[in-house]
């Protein structure tokens, strides 16, 4: 039924050479490369087909039984407007197994169209193995990737861009420093290791999109009977889309990027990862515990509260964005704030502030406390909004009870999860002091925080004054009173 469903689905009638190789098939690729790759092609800029590699089991009929075809669902707000977009992505040629297939996979290193090689075998993947490269297939990505890049230095040693999309900060050297030391393990000789060099271009990339997968039970019917035809790999993703590589003339040969503003080319990605790191990351993070502990249950429900969106806003257009470390300028971080605002409030995603409360302190000391030390830096006074949010972090690592290992709070009668690896710490801070001796304890506690957060001035008064109002009145009323409108 499905390759019925399925016929006459593709709108590129022309066999489309294969310029891309894909490590991986997992929803982020197809919700974002694949999908970006697909747009290019019906505008007629890239005309190229990806060859997809599996590189876990063997068995790839759920993308042959739909010529390789599946249905992205777009949902989401952008700029201001609700965007609602089914898209048949047409950009996978084929899908091979490293597991059956492992001498195909090779013979694509003999094609001198394939230029790109991308990759998100997560961030486990990006690791050394020692492990002969050459004969079997090896088990490890990175070495995959370089029996692969030696079949291309024997046959055709065509330029070639890899571009790795695992989450990790200098994706692309951490890879090409594995690639090197298994060259070297493996003893594949200079010349090797010199084309390498010369001719091998390894970008460091940073991807951002919330791609959720199938849709389930109610949701996946609906869209079935809309589409008129099942597909075994739908996958619904929102409208925000970041492809930011690290790189310099990369245009000709990554020339998919001119289809879609959501891809980004620069000498340096530090913007884009800072960007998504304290005006994403970080406003989550400080806002988790003040949204759950309100009776917020997802990050949708805030932004349709007045007083929460009018928090929000301040908290990450005039506190956050101007401690970002990288002097940008009002115009982008508002830009880029507003893009959130839409990301947060989009009806169509259903995100849990308790899940993100997931190592909560380690989130705080990671994503948070560096712009807190920055704002002081740059404004020498307390950040208020800021401040709110670490007292309710505070109320909310409040253990109340501890079960079989595991951690709980409670608020308003109802118990909720603590997972955190700090819980057992603050347990015992909350059992054996008032809440102005645990604000003191907490921020003198440098193995926290990487500084002694008392230092900073009237910081430390400001949060025992929140804890306090929060005590009494309740999360969201001392919030609501603390004048979010001035």
């Amino acid at each position: 039924m499905l390759n019925k469903t399925f016929h006459n689905k593709r709108t590129i009638k022309t066999e489309l050479q294969e310029k891309v190789l894909q490590f991986g098939t997992g929803v982020l690729l197809r919700g974002l490369c694949d999908y970006i790759i697909d747009k290019a092609n019906k505008k007629g800029i890239f005309n190229g087909s990806v060859v997809v590699v599996k590189t876990t089991g063997a068995d790839v009929s759920e993308f042959t039984n739909q010529d390789n075809l599946y249905t992205i669902c777009v949902r989401g707000i952008e700029n201001g407007k609700t965007i609602e977009e089914d898209v048949v992505v047409e950009s996978i040629s084929r899908v091979l197994s490293t597991k059956t297939h492992w001498e195909e996979v090779l013979k694509t290193a003999e094609n001198a169209d394939i230029q790109i090689v991308v990759s998100n075998t997560t961030e486990v993947g990006l690791q050394y193995m020692e492990e002969p490269v050459l004969g079997v297939c090896p088990e490890s990505f990175p070495a995959k990737l370089t029996a692969w890049l030696y079949k291309r230095f024997e046959t055709v040693k065509t330029e070639t861009v890899v571009i790795p999309t695992e989450l990790l900060v200098d994706n692309g050297k951490i890879l090409k420093d594995i690639v090197f030391k298994q060259i070297e393990a493996n003893i594949l000789g200079d010349g090797f290791k010199t084309w390498v060099t010369q001719s091998v271009k390894f970008c460091s990339s940073l991807v951002d999109r919330i791609v959720p997968g199938k849709p389930q039970g109610e949701e996946l019917t609906k869209l079935y009977e809309k589409l008129g035809y099942e597909d075994k790999l739908i996958i619904k993703a929102e409208v925000y889309r970041l492809w930011a590589i690290e790189g310099e003339d990369l245009e000709d040969i990554l020339s998919f990027c001119e289809a879609d503003s959501g891809v980004k080319i620069s000498k340096n990605i530090e913007k884009y990862r800072e960007l998504k790191l304290r005006l994403l990351n970080a406003p989550h993070t400080l806002l988790c515990g003040m949204a759950h502990l309100s009776g917020f249950k997802y990050v949708k429900d805030a932004l349709n509260d007045e007083m929460m969106e009018k928090y929000i806003t301040i908290l990450m257009l005039t506190e956050l964005g101007p401690s970002i470390p990288l002097n940008l300028d009002l115009k982008t971080t508002h830009r880029y704030g507003r893009e959130v605002m839409d990301r947060f409030r989009n009806p169509y995603l259903e995100h849990q502030w308790i899940s993100i409360t997931l190592q909560y302190t380690m989130k705080m000391k990671t994503r948070a406390i560096p712009l807190l030390v920055n704002y002081y830096k740059t404004f020498d006074t307390v950040p208020q909004y800021f401040a709110r949010c670490f007292a309710a972090y505070l109320l909310f690592m409040k253990v109340t009870k501890e079960e079989n290992g595991k951690y709980f709070g409670e608020y308003n009668g109802q118990a909720y999860p603590i997972q955190c690896d700090s819980a057992s710490y603050f347990k015992t801070v909350w059992e054996n002091h008032k809440a102005n001796e645990v604000v003191s304890v907490v921020l003198r506690k440098k193995e926290l925080w990487g500084v002694d957060l008392s230092l900073l001035p009237d910081f430390e008064s400001n949060i025992e004054n929140h804890l306090s109002n929060m005590l009494m009145l309740g999360v969201k009323d001392a919030v609501s009173a603390l004048n979010v409108y001035a």
